[in-house]
């Protein structure tokens, strides 16, 4: 075992102190935070937990911080989980510090490591068009198949993330047992969604995804209907035994069509999200709309397909231009 092993298997048994339960708990119910986010800094907290081997919350200071981040660098942990980990001891401290009268939030002031930031992966329209063509989609009728052709469809059409597009219901529902997070309006031509954050937007929905969710939603019934939670009574898409599909069932559905399709590359369902981003911003040119699309907090976010429009216009010039070959030539 490693020693980044063995500090992630000590934090699993590292038991939380009641202040940072206090604080996931708030995080959840109080600022709606998703159970991946929270999850993901009770882990980031138990890191503490260990780094500073028993050391009390209080007591902890700016100079700990900086060593801890060192240590867990110096175990293997890359830039990005860094500046994660940091992220989450800067938001517990900014919660607990005036709670207790601490001076300082140790962590204020720390620097996260500078995160290296590669271009996000987008197929070409070419390629996109192949995937969503592809005769395991267009040509098989079967319920599976009419189900993953609207799923990919709407993907690319409203660039959701895969969170989101699970958690979709065929309709608004709000009962007793189960309030839509997100669902779908052919007749509006949109979706309603939640975000990162909790925070709500609206997409449009276009031809081909709303034709293509209306035969999905013609043999929807047809799926074993099965027991299931409440929750799941309205999904909008559903496994084979008829409960909410799986994120992971999503990414193993496309991998296998991205084999079927002939396509280069293994695409994960954010490649489409990206192809989505990334195509408009070729058409229209309007980073403002993209970014509201998309559900970004911040338009710097939404730049960085800029580049990948750039690349495509570059890669046309090279292509067209009689002079354009930069290639050194010596």
């Amino acid at each position: 075992m490693t020693q980044r092993d063995s500090a992630e298997a000590d934090g699993d048994q590292q038991s939380l102190p009641l202040a940072v339960t206090q604080w996931l708990d708030h995080l959840q119910k109080n600022r709606r935070y998703s159970e991946h986010t929270t999850s993901a800094y009770r882990r980031d907290m138990k890191a503490l937990a260990v780094l500073s081997k028993g050391m009390p919350l209080e007591a902890i200071e700016q100079r700990h911080i900086r060593q801890f981040l060192a240590t867990a660098h110096a175990r293997g942990q890359q830039p990005r989980s860094l500046a994660r980990m940091l992220a989450a001891w800067r938001g517990f401290y900014g919660w607990w510090a005036p709670q207790i009268k601490l001076p300082v939030n140790p962590a204020r002031d720390v620097r996260a490591p500078k995160i290296k930031r590669s271009l996000p992966k987008a197929l070409s329209v070419d390629q996109t068009q192949a995937l969503l063509e592809a005769p395991a989609l267009v040509v098989d009728q079967s319920p599976a198949s009419q189900r993953d052709r609207a799923m990919f469809e709407l993907f690319y059409s409203s660039g959701l993330r895969l969170s989101e597009l699970v958690q979709l219901d065929v309709h608004y529902v709000n009962t007793p047992d189960h309030q839509s997070s997100g669902w779908i309006d052919l007749e509006q031509g949109q979706v309603q969604v939640l975000g990162k954050g909790q925070k709500p937007r609206m997409v449009p929905i276009g031809r081909e995804a709303k034709q293509a969710l209306q035969q999905w939603l013609d043999v929807r019934p047809s799926l074993n209907r099965q027991a299931r939670p409440a929750a799941d009574e309205h999904a909008l898409f559903l496994g084979e035994r008829g409960a909410r599909i799986h994120p992971r069932v999503v990414q193993q559905r496309l991998a296998s069509l991205c084999v079927k399709a002939g396509l280069p590359t293994r695409v994960h369902p954010h490649v489409l999200r990206h192809s989505f981003a990334s195509h408009v911003l070729q058409s229209a040119q309007d980073l403002r709309a993209v970014q509201e699309m998309l559900g970004h907090a911040s338009i710097s976010t939404t730049q960085i397909y800029t580049k990948l429009d750039f690349q495509h216009l570059a890669s046309v010039y090279d292509a067209a231009h009689p002079r354009a070959n930069r290639k050194d030539k010596k």
